[in-house]
């Protein structure tokens, strides 16, 4: 399988990330990401060893031309993501104290979701926030979001500046510490825009998000294809592109030793209903 890593250009502010993603894990490939030098590049692993500096992810605005982000790029078959560090320290620290005073979560039944025929009670705080008129369907519940914050607005945008896409709904967790968890799933929902890029950002604690093919899920496996395991840090931003939900389930498992928390805001395109 067709697995690496790329390392693509960062200004000053990027050119560490945060302590808890110095080692990460792109299956059994291990990413060294405490480099001081903006020159030094990852060798590919499919390219014959030679160094590769790719072209910017998208286009980028025009108030966005100068801003640079420090890109990897994830690949595997099937598999296309790209993961940066969007918000300095100091920005996601202040940016999380907002969400954890501003965000007001769903309660009640909305609480809930249905898994075989069978309602559970969701192992994290969940919320939406988008423009008007949306609605949100998976597991058997609908959502409607709430009207966009201002909080909420600033992340938006500066996602879009980094990426070019523009997005009109966020789903919002709260996972309070390790023991807060969400099950294998792919975000392919009928209300997602065809081809639309997912945009997951991440404020708090650092836990690891595992994506696992689809033929390599459970006892009815037709293939042995390794998990591609990250670390998604405070202030970043994984971009999970088109094909990898048709493809890639993934989970953010249960790790005991994460005592803090973690908010986690995924960015989508979601179409208005026709009846609206």
């Amino acid at each position: 399988m067709d697995k690496f890593v790329i390392k693509q250009s960062k200004n000053s502010d990027n050119r560490t990330l945060e302590q808890c993603e110095i080692k990460r894990r792109v299956d059994n490939n291990a990413v060294d990401l405490n480099d001081e030098s903006p020159r030094k590049k990852l060798k590919s692993r499919a390219g014959g060893g030679e160094e590769t500096d790719l072209p910017p992810l998208s286009s980028e605005p025009e108030s966005a031309r100068d801003v640079k982000y420090f890109w990897e790029r994830l690949r595997a078959e099937g598999l296309n993501c790209d993961y940066t560090k969007i918000f300095s320290k100091p920005e996601a620290d202040d940016i999380f104290l907002q969400l954890e005073n501003v965000l007001e979560y769903f309660s009640g039944e909305q609480t809930r979701v249905q898994v075989f025929g069978k309602w559970h009670d969701i192992p994290r705080k969940q919320v939406t926030y988008g423009d008007l008129g949306l609605t949100y369907t998976y597991s058997g519940v609908t959502l409607a979001p709430k009207p966009w914050l201002p909080v909420l607005e600033m992340i938006r945008d500066r996602v879009t500046q980094a990426t070019g896409h523009t997005f009109n709904f966020v789903l919002i967790n709260r996972y309070k510490d390790g023991s807060d968890h969400i099950g294998e799933h792919r975000d392919d929902e009928k209300e997602l825009e065809p081809l639309s890029p997912i945009a997951s950002v991440s404020f708090g604690a650092c836990r690891d998000f595992i994506f696992r093919h689809r033929d390599s899920r459970g006892r009815g496996a037709t293939r042995h294809l390794e998990p591609v395991k990250l670390l998604l840090g405070h202030g970043s931003l994984l971009m999970m592109n088109y094909p990898t939900n048709i493809y890639w389930y993934h989970s953010l498992p249960v790790r005991k030793k994460v005592l803090v928390p973690r908010v986690n805001l995924t960015f989508r395109k979601i179409l208005l209903s026709p009846k609206n």
